[in-house]
């Protein structure tokens, strides 16, 4: 019995429709990150399993997929690890290539990386993400060069976004104020499940942790907080007055906010003191996008890293960075339809084949199209014409061209607009009129 064919869960093909709408999504991405002065890099899909873990926190290192060690001696050969995000192998690159590198150091990466999560709607094991950092500077108008680009970034695709924007030493201040400074990471970890389990649950958890019901009197209202920027603002300079950091992190998004009004972006962008992000290596500003007409988690994160480079004995290098979840573009786009028509057609203009002389007569026309930039097919199998229709039909093949030895005795091309119907005939070399006719 034949084996059925089957991929991991969590995995997936891309049929070149889906290709050509990914490129989409990532050419868009590409061409803002470089009109930013950003440069890209790619690393390895496989790290030394020391650099990954102990960066992402307790759960994020029970999701690293683990390589087993082969074409090596098991005793000599560093265990590895499939990379689970892109940031931690930035910051071993920006270590082991500093000396050739000009800082601030602003690059972009756009690679797959793995996570042994369970699948499921917009959640991938393995799946694409679209980093962008600038690491060598603490100045925030680099946290502004990240609003800015989320704000084009989304214009270009159509897609309505917020984007809410914390900060984590906002939230060290809150876990003094509560009375626990050692549970901030189990407080952050908890806040970043609000959107998805739910206040209830959140309490749930922390007072399984070990805080108080006094500590959740004092963190809830700051959860239910609403109001404008400068009223959150002012209130939470009361409930963080004894916090040296917390006033810290809430001095930071004052200066923020006060770029953002300055460089006139229109995004909409919300100060939300939920906002945790549960990466451990975030020390700052903290960064979520999410869609507005489409209901799906968040599709842009990051935020502002103080340590990341010094564990690999790099200390003192501030960074920051965000990252574009290219698969939940795609289903937001795809749910919304705003993929522009025609991304999948690879070709122009098919070429029909009537037979070997036919075909011979048109190669060299097919062979200047393409020159001039153009892509274009001839049918490989000479054979019936509808055929070849429902193969250009099928395609997304915008026009056909049919010459038959009449055609070829003329030196003239006939071309057809399948859309329109509209059909004309051009001189073989006229390639003018044949690009203006193919638009």
């Amino acid at each position: 019995m034949a084996q059925k064919p089957s991929i991991p869960k969590g995995t997936r093909d891309f049929t070149p429709e889906q290709t050509a709408r990914r490129n989409y999504i990532f050419d868009t991405i590409k061409d803002v990150f470089r009109s930013f002065g950003y440069s890209q890099i790619e690393t390895p899909a496989m790290e030394n399993l020391s650099t990954l873990l102990g960066k992402y926190g307790e759960e994020g290192d029970k999701l690293l997929f683990r390589i087993q060690n082969s074409g090596e001696k098991a005793a000599e050969a560093p265990e590895k690890g499939l990379r689970y995000d892109l940031t931690v192998p930035f910051a071993r690159f920006v270590v082991q290539h500093q000396g050739e590198l000009s800082f601030p150091f602003k690059r972009f990466q756009i690679q797959p990386v793995w996570r042994a999560d369970r699948p499921q709607k917009g959640r991938y094991r393995e799946f694409y993400q679209c980093d962008v950092d600038a690491i060598g500077s603490r100045s925030q108008l680099l946290e502004l060069e990240l609003v800015q680009m989320v704000e084009e970034v989304f214009r270009r695709l159509d897609v309505q976004v917020v984007l809410k924007i914390n900060n984590r030493k906002v939230l060290a201040g809150l876990a003094e104020a509560c009375g626990f400074p050692e549970r901030i990471v189990d407080i952050t970890v908890a806040i970043d499940k609000l959107d998805k389990i739910g206040l209830d649950a959140v309490r749930e958890e922390l007072l399984g942790k070990g805080l108080t019901a006094e500590a959740l009197a004092v963190l809830e209202p700051v959860l239910k907080l609403e109001g404008s920027f400068a009223e959150k603002l002012a209130a939470m300079r009361k409930v963080l007055a004894g916090s040296p950091v917390g006033l810290q992190g809430l001095d930071e998004l004052e200066e923020l906010f006060g770029y953002i009004a300055a460089a006139g972006v229109s995004l909409p962008v919300e100060m939300d003191l939920s906002l945790a992000r549960g990466l451990n290596y975030y020390t700052g500003a903290i960064f979520e996008v999410k869609a507005l007409d489409w209901q799906i988690g968040s599709i842009s994160g990051g935020g502002r890293y103080d340590n990341l480079t010094g564990i690999f004995g790099l200390p003192d290098v501030s960074g920051v960075g965000i990252s574009f979840g290219a698969d939940r573009i795609y289903d937001v786009l795809e749910g919304l339809d705003k993929f522009p028509a025609g991304l999948s057609s690879g070709s122009r203009l098919l070429f029909a084949n009537m037979d070997a002389a036919a075909a011979a007569y048109v190669l060299p026309i097919a062979s200047s199209l393409r020159g001039a930039g153009v892509a274009v097919e001839l049918y490989p199998e000479s054979g019936k014409l509808k055929k070849q229709f429902e193969y250009a039909d099928r395609k997304g093949i915008p026009f056909i061209s049919i010459c038959g030895s009449s055609e070829a005795e003329a030196r003239q091309v006939n071309i057809k607009n399948l859309a329109s119907g509209e059909q004309k005939s051009f001189a073989a070399g006229d390639l003018k009129a044949i690009l203006e006719f193919l638009g």
